[in-house]
Order: structure tokens, then C-alpha cells, then sequence
């Protein structure tokens, strides 16, 4: 059944907006690189698996960076993945460094750029030594802002560095891409960290800034409730901010509230079951005294180490296993 929203948008407003020419396009390819398996299992099925991954948000595992942000719901996919398959982390109470989280994001993404880890970092550790530890939750919700909002705090970052240097701001709008390119932020110097600038003069220009981007911006409404809170502030305490707040959090939709976010009931039941075959399997072959040399054995050890490897999201594996495109 169509949705309100959808019946009252122009139908090449909605496939822009939904991004639907993005994921066509995609599928084209892959169907190109994958024809082979495509020829035996055929192409209406292929179409239905590539867009069943899509809607479980699994799409983005182990693709390049340039198709990982290059529509909205492919970054809160990717958001959401890395919650998922990293939670422990966060769950053990382990700390860990910077390039170690970025170690964790090229598991998933191996071109995901330094650049943007180091970023995220510095919303948490502000002025410290960047080799300083983070808890999982600190760092995942200052990730979340940068990495979803990257172009729009990139203008942001042009705007306050013009405001702090008794500029009238005009920034130019770094638009959303799918070339995997990023303008480097403009330097904040002491100063700015010191004294920052006037909240309401601020969010003049971020108003302005949001209702040209209404798709790539946090909601204006509750960006408005952070700078009417606080007379100045300086740019890093309008991350942290945004980073904290539950509001925001919830418009984007891809992680869970900070107090729920060591709670995945059904990842812990998919590894539960998991982990209760490997069991299963390994008694049965020690009942059975199998030789490793045996054909069957080493049939089960493969399947067996398959099913050891949990899924993000635990859906139904897909029939076909898609691989990076160069």
C-alpha cells in the first residue's frame, strides 16, 4: 500500500529523493559482474534478492566507500552494521584507540577513509592526544553525526570559521556524493576553541543552511533547541552536542538510545543458535570417531565455519554473495 508522503510527491521527485536510480544502477552492474550465477538461478530472482538486501540494510557489507555513502539509507545501513557486528566491544567494556576503530570500520568497508575516522575522534577527545582511548558508545554516536551529516557540517565548519573571523559568511555548499571525495574541514584555531561564537548569529546562517538541505541536515527544529540553549559556543561543542542528543538520534533512526545500545535480543539469540550447533556438531563427530580424511567431515567443517560467521543483521543469507566493484 502507497504511503501518504508517496502519493503526494511527483513521481521523479520521489525516485530522486528515495534514490531509486542510485540502486538500479548498482543492480545493473552487479547483475553484468555476476552473470553467471545470474544465468542459472535468472535474472527476476536476482532483482528480488538485490532489493530483499537493500530493504535488511545488508547491501553495504564490504562495498566501496563511494556506494556506502552514497544515498542516506546506505549510510544508516552502514551505521547500523557497525553497531551490530561490534556491539561486544562496547559490551566487554573494552577502550580502544582511534585506528583501532578505524581497523573495525575497514572490516566492513576496506577503503573507508582515515580521514573521517580521525574526525569522529575528535568530537570525543576534543584538544587530547589522538591516540587517547574511547568507550564503543562515545565513539559510535560522534561517528554517526559526522558520517551521516558530513557534507552539511563541513558547510557548518565554513560558516563558524567565518563568523569567528568577523566574516558575513557565504559558503559554498559541498553537495552529496558518490565519488568518495572529502573537502578538508577549515582549521578551528585557540581562539575559536576559547571563545566560540554568538548561538543566535549562528543559527541565522544554519537555518538558512538547512531549508536549502532538508534531507541532509539534522531537523532544524531541534538543531534551533541546541543554539537557543547556550549564548556562544564553539564548533566542537556543537558536535558534542549534536552528538548527545537524544532527539537527533531518534530522527536518524539507525541506532538504538544510548541506554539500549548493548541490547540486540535477536543478534544474541542468532548467535546463541549458532554457537549451540558448532556444539551439536562437534559432539556428533567425536561420537562418531570420524577420520579427517573422510569426504563428509570435511563438508561439515566447511559448512560448519559458514555458519560460525554471524550475519549483521541476521536475515536469510542471500543467494548470491556480492563482491566489491573496482
Amino acid at each position: 500500500m502507497l504511503s501518504p508522503e508517496r502519493l503526494a510527491l511527483p513521481d521523479y521527485e520521489y525516485l530522486a529523493q528515495r534514490h531509486v536510480l542510485t540502486y538500479m544502477e548498482d543492480a545493473v552492474c552487479q547483475l553484468l559482474e555476476n552473470r553467471e550465477d545470474v544465468n542459472q538461478y535468472g535474472i527476476a530472482r536476482f532483482f528480488t534478492e538485490y532489493f530483499n538486501s537493500v530493504c535488511q540494510g545488508t547491501h553495504i557489507l564490504f562495498r566501496e566507500f563511494s556506494f556506502i555513502q552514497a544515498t542516506p539509507h546506505n549510510r544508516a545501513s552502514f551505521l547500523r552494521a557497525f553497531w551490530r557486528c561490534f556491539r561486544t566491544v562496547g559490551k566487554n567494556g573494552d577502550l580502544l584507540t582511534m585506528r583501532e576503530y578505524h581497523c573495525l570500520l575497514q572490516l566492513l568497508c576496506p577503503d573507508f577513509p582515515l580521514e573521517l575516522t580521525q574526525k569522529a575522534a575528535r568530537i570525543v577527545l576534543m584538544d587530547d592526544a589522538m591516540d587517547c582511548l574511547m568507550s564503543f558508545s562515545d565513539f559510535l554516536f560522534a561517528f554517526q553525526i559526522q558520517f551521516y551529516y558530513s557534507e552539511f557540517l563541513d558547510s557548518v565548519a565554513a560558516i563558524y570559521q567565518d563568523l569567528l573571523s568577523g566574516k558575513n559568511p557565504n559558503t559554498v555548499i559541498v553537495p552529496t556524493s558518490s565519488s568518495g571525495q572529502h573537502h578538508q574541514r577549515p582549521a578551528l584555531g585557540e581562539a575559536s576553541t576559547l571563545e566560540g561564537v554568538e548561538a543566535s548569529l549562528f543559527y541565522q546562517h544554519l537555518e538558512n543552511l538547512c531549508d536549502r538541505h532538508k534531507y541532509s541536515c539534522p531537523p532544524p527544529a531541534l538543531v534551533k533547541e541546541i543554539l537557543s540553549s547556550v549564548q556562544r559556543l564553539t564548533f566542537y561543542g556543537f558536535l558534542v552536542a549534536l552528538s548527545k542528543h537524544h532527539g537527533i538520534n531518534q530522527a536518524l533512526g539507525a541506532l538504538p538510545d544510548k541506554g539500549d545500545l548493548m541490547h540486540d535480543p535477536a543478534m544474541d539469540e542468532e548467535l546463541e543458535r549458532l554457537v549451540v550447533r558448532s556444539r551439536l556438531h562437534r559432539t556428533a563427530r567425536q561420537h562418531r570417531g570420524e577420520e579427517p580424511g573422510d569426504f563428509d567431515f570435511q563438508r561439515r567443517d566447511k559448512l560448519e565455519a559458514l555458519e560460525r560467521v554471524p550475519s549483521a543483521s541476521a536475515p536469510t543469507p542471500n543467494l548470491y554473495r556480492w563482491e566489491p566493484r573496482e
